[in-house]
């Protein structure tokens, strides 16, 4: 079987996105990888292509259960066999699947990082590694490991988990190397630089396609009642499929209960509620059966959903790169789509108490806790600066990235303000 064979039988696509192909036949040929694509571009299809067209199993180290669970879902209704090893699992379950796994049943396993220094999985990953004595044979051994989100290993990325750090050393236990792949949506140079060395990358292939999304429409409104303005914001578009990201569980259950009130298919989700009506709450918007999610920053990562038509943040994010992965879950089918950030003051003393309140992480070390707030705080002032400036915004967010473009995108509300402003002082 080809690749496009592959891609078509499996995904239904007649054609790759921009680098996709490139970052396949590398990996497919022996040669590590770094690609930094922007949400959207199709990341997964990266490193699943690679494991149903090679022998042996593919690893994907994914830091989400939610995460892990979807995209599983996902291959198995393509008729890839899949499964995931997380902290979900009994450990019934756990002991069952290591043995499916042994058995060669599976192409692609989603791990957490933290299962990969665990007695058992080692144990699993070493007896079926190719130079071993005891190898039950290729179908069983690990040929490639995918890291997903890998800015997650750098302590300069917006989700740094210790548990990343693992991964180095899991891999220098294996007697023969797999091939590795490293992906991510959002990595300034610096912390490109940390995925290569932190994961021991060996001459990556290392590809960026760019962080500019055209048919996304910025726009950071600062209104005098933000309830308000919401209120007709959101009643022009009745019937459109849209997220409202807030920063509190409490924002976020009064918005959802204020958009049921009128009528609107409204559904809500964050870390504070059963695990059942998250679920439910994510299959009625993936199913059509609400128009709008309201949330926190805990839903979205890895929700495949091409017709979001607007992305709403009622609160400023704490970063930058959290807005560019929220704000681009718009518009994934290229049609026009707007992203609209609402600021207020409050918004600024909110992230900073969430700064300088963090949730508490027992592998953190007092060196790494004070690192990571100093970066938060530089971060926190970059996107408080997004939300002020009256020059462009596209061109503000690419520069954040690294990426240079002309000053003026003319798809963003301050490019058009200057418009309107231009137009009128014609006129007068």
């Amino acid at each position: 079987m080809t690749k496009i064979e592959a891609l078509n039988m499996y995904f239904g696509h007649a054609a790759f996105r921009p680098a996709q192909e490139k970052l396949i036949d590398a990996l497919t040929s022996g040669r590590d990888v770094l690609g930094v694509m922007p949400t959207g571009a199709g990341k997964s299809v990266c490193f699943q292509i690679p494991a149903v067209l090679q022998s042996g199993i593919t690893l994907v180290v994914s830091p989400l259960i939610s995460l892990m669970k979807d995209q599983v879902a996902q291959l198995k209704q393509a008729g890839i066999p899949a499964a995931f090893f997380n902290s979900s699992l009994t450990a019934e379950q756990y002991g069952e699947a290591l043995r499916r796994a042994g058995d060669g049943r599976y192409k692609i396993i989603y791990i957490a990082p933290e299962r990969l220094g665990t007695e058992a999985f080692l144990n699993f990953a070493l007896s079926s590694a190719p130079s071993s004595a005891q190898s039950p044979g290729a179908e069983t051994s690990v040929r490639l490991v995918a890291v997903d989100e890998a800015h997650c290993v750098s302590q300069w990325g917006q989700d740094f988990r210790p548990s990343y750090l693992k991964i180095a050393a899991f891999l220098a236990a294996l007697p023969e190397r797999p091939v590795v792949g490293a992906f991510t949506a959002t990595a300034t140079a610096e912390v490109k630089k940390d995925i290569v060395r932190l994961l021991g990358l060996r001459d990556p292939l290392s590809l960026t396609t760019g962080f500019d999304r055209p048919n996304l429409y910025f726009e950071v409104v600062k209104p005098k009642s933000k309830a308000m303005y919401f209120t007709e914001l959101i009643g022009r578009r009745a019937g459109e499929c849209g997220i409202v990201y807030c920063s509190t569980r409490k924002t976020v259950d009064a918005v959802c209960a204020d958009l049921q009130r009128r009528g609107m298919k409204a559904a809500r989700y964050h870390a504070g509620l059963e695990d059942g009506e998250r679920r439910r709450s994510q299959d009625d918007f993936i199913q059509g059966r609400a128009d709008v999610m309201v949330a926190t920053n805990a839903f979205g990562m890895g929700i495949d959903k091409p017709d979001v038509r607007f992305v709403i943040h009622y609160n400023m994010p704490k970063n930058m790169e959290s807005y560019y992965q929220e704000a681009g879950r718009a518009g994934r089918d290229g049609a026009p789509s707007d992203c609209i950030l609402l600021f207020s003051d409050d918004d600024i003393k909110t992230a900073e108490f969430f700064i300088n309140n963090p949730n508490s992480n027992e592998e953190l070390t007092e060196r790494e806790r004070r690192i990571i707030h100093r970066r938060d705080v530089e971060r926190l002032d970059k996107i408080t600066r997004f939300c002020e400036i009256d020059s462009c915004l596209r061109e503000y967010m690419l520069g954040y990235f690294g990426e240079k473009r002309s000053k003026k995108c003319g798809n963003c509300g301050n490019c058009n303000k200057r418009k309107r402003d231009k137009r009128k002082s014609v006129l007068n």
